[in-house]
């Protein structure tokens, strides 16, 4: 019988050992590769996350995160018998449309006396230096990726462009080392290969994390300044309620005052009543124009018409229209222009403004003594100054001077009426101008408010140079010298029955007959049986929009030489335009300014000679 034996055949056990060997070095070696891949895995994501709690900027976390990769790598490849030779790590960055990349970052083998290395481009033949802002060509990185072993990797961003090349350098191996680095050349290059990927994911989510804080951060300042605006709105909306509500009060408290029954005023009390109502509505009509002034501002809706200005006549006129106030104070005008200044190119109805402004804020804080205007020459502007003699302002005071709503305290328990905005009305109109307003004062000694404007401007710069602003008009404000006949007929368009009995009561006064309707289909029955001379129509009417039906009478043969005046609320920039474009001859805005009404209406209903 034949015998046999449990025991391996002793032939059989010598050829497995060499192949369990070398399987236990493969695993050895994927076991080491997968480490120290981890391990980098690792550093990388400690950037990142340091990344996502800083704010950091773009080349500083880019810097940080390529500097880790070659660190880490010769880390790695120093810890074992893969550095069989002197080496470097290096990273060149390339830039898109760019030819060549330079070398950024180097990591060197910790061999002592080591000298620059160099890459072989092995096809071309030549020697590569890897050293700090060395330039290599972007044909010879190619080639040394393509080359066995490569000696380059790229660095791919996830659109597939080229951010840059990780690339290794070596020096020359002895013979009798030839075999044992071949035997470690494929590890290596799959640690390099592999170290590219993990670099180029990094970058890639480092750089999603830096636009994300970026976004963040533009959200950030957007909600900053949206609540701003906010709290400006806010503070804006409580003043000029505050502001509306006290001339308001008076109207209404007087009204009722003398319409409560069983008290009888005298003519004259009745006389200084209607004087307050009167003076409150105007304070209530001054502070709507500046709240429009300064929204066609804000909003770069504000028409300019650039023109050669009579700076002398523009002056005195100024002067003329508080000399009453300057009188009733018993307070000296003074005028003084330099004779050089003749003409300057500017706005004349805002630079009449400007001045109003400053010289109705130094009658109001002048109880004795001068108030005047002086006007030089000085480094290529001209000065208007005003100035006074009066209480002055404190330094506290004059940093919140041209703030919208800020009133002097003093001011404002004495008494004195104003709006709170014609400084900063007056110092944007400056801005606008190309100018600027500056003052000095000191408590009890007066003070000296100066708007700057250049000496020279160019026509058109900072408008339009529209012919006037909405509500205002390019004729006299003064009744024209015609007296009506009662067979001149009016056909007035009026939604609003106080403003209606008002124009009534007034163009009757003055020898018209107004017919009166309140929309659309009335107007167009009324048409039927009467021939206006004028037309007074509402934009905002019941049943349609007042601009439309002047548009629909210009269709209709028989109504297209009829005058046509309307009358709106509407002051924005455009508006003008709006209405004469629809067929208007002209518009008044409202509250209605009777004396300017009667200069219209006679105007447009004027016979033909």
């Amino acid at each position: 019988m034949q015998q046999y034996s449990s025991l391996p055949d002793q032939n059989s056990q010598i050829d497995a050992t060499p192949k369990l060997l070398t399987t236990i070095q493969q695993l050895r070696a994927k076991l080491w590769l997968e480490s120290s891949l981890n391990q980098l895995q690792s550093r990388l994501n400690y950037y990142l996350l340091s990344a996502c709690h800083n704010v950091l900027q773009a080349e500083v976390a880019e810097s940080e995160v390529l500097q880790a990769v070659v660190n880490e790598i010769n880390s790695v490849m120093n810890s074992t018998n893969l550095a069989l030779t002197d080496y470097a790590v290096g990273i060149a960055m390339f830039q898109p449309q760019e030819t060549v990349a330079t070398v950024c970052y180097v990591s060197r083998s910790p061999s002592q006396n080591s000298q620059p290395l160099f890459v072989d481009v092995l096809t071309a033949e030549k020697k590569l230096l890897l050293r700090l802002q060395e330039v290599i060509e972007l044909k010879d990185l190619q080639q040394l990726e393509n080359q066995q072993p490569p000696s380059a990797w790229p660095l791919d961003d996830d659109s597939g462009s080229i951010m840059g090349w990780l690339i290794i350098a070596a020096a020359p191996l002895s013979s009798d080392r030839e075999l044992l680095i071949e035997s470690k050349a494929q590890l290596r290059s799959q640690l390099m290969s592999r170290s590219a990927k993990y670099c180029t994911t990094a970058l890639v989510q480092l750089r999603h994390i830096l636009s994300w804080q970026q976004q963040y951060q533009q959200l950030s300042n957007s909600n900053q300044e949206l609540e701003r605006t906010n709290q400006l709105k806010n503070q804006f909306l409580a003043n000029t309620s505050h502001e509306i509500r006290t001339p308001l009060s008076s109207i209404i408290g007087f009204t009722h005052l003398l319409l409560a029954p069983g008290y009888e005023p005298t003519i004259e009390r009745q006389r200084e009543y209607l004087n307050i109502i009167q003076s409150s509505g105007k304070h209530l009509l001054a502070l709507i124009n500046d709240i429009l002034d300064l929204s066609k501002i804000e909003a770069n809706q504000l028409e300019v018409q650039w023109e050669s200005v009579d700076v002398p006549l523009l002056c005195s006129n100024v002067l003329a229209l508080v000399k009453e106030k300057a009188a009733n104070k018993g307070l000296r005008l003074c005028l003084e222009i330099d004779p050089e200044i003749t003409s300057l190119v500017a706005d004349s109805l805002r630079l009449k403004q400007m001045l109003l402004n400053l010289l109705f804020n130094a009658l109001k804080f002048t109880s004795k003594g001068s108030v005047g205007l002086q006007v030089v020459s000085k480094d290529g502007s001209v000065h208007f100054t005003v100035w006074d003699t009066g209480s002055g302002i404190s330094q506290e005071d004059q940093t919140q001077l041209f703030e919208p709503y800020f009133q002097i305290a003093k001011a404002v328990a004495g008494g004195a009426e104003g709006t709170g905005l014609g400084l900063a009305v007056t110092r944007k109109l400056a801005q606008i101008h190309g100018g600027s307003v500056k003052v000095e004062s000191e408590v009890d000694s007066g003070s000296r408010f100066t708007l700057l404007l250049p000496l020279k401007q160019e026509v058109g710069v900072g408008g339009d140079g529209e012919a006037g602003e909405a509500g205002e008009a390019n004729y006299s404000l003064s009744p024209l010298p015609f007296t009506p006949s009662s067979s001149v007929d009016i056909l007035l368009v009026e939604n609003d029955l106080p403003n209606a009995d008002l124009m009534q009561i007034y163009l009757r006064k003055l020898g018209y007959q107004v017919t009166w309707v309140k929309n659309a289909a009335e107007m167009w029955e009324a048409l039927t049986q009467l021939d206006p001379a004028v037309i007074l129509m509402d934009v905002y009417l019941a049943d349609g929009n007042g601009l439309n039906l002047v548009r629909q009478l210009r269709e209709h043969e028989q109504y297209q030489t009829i005058p046509v005046i309307v009358q709106t609320a509407m002051a924005m920039k455009g508006d003008r335009e709006t209405c004469l474009t629809a067929g208007v001859n002209d518009y008044i805005s409202k509250p209605i300014d009777l004396p300017l009404l009667a200069s219209l209406v006679a105007k447009y209903s004027k016979p033909p000679i």
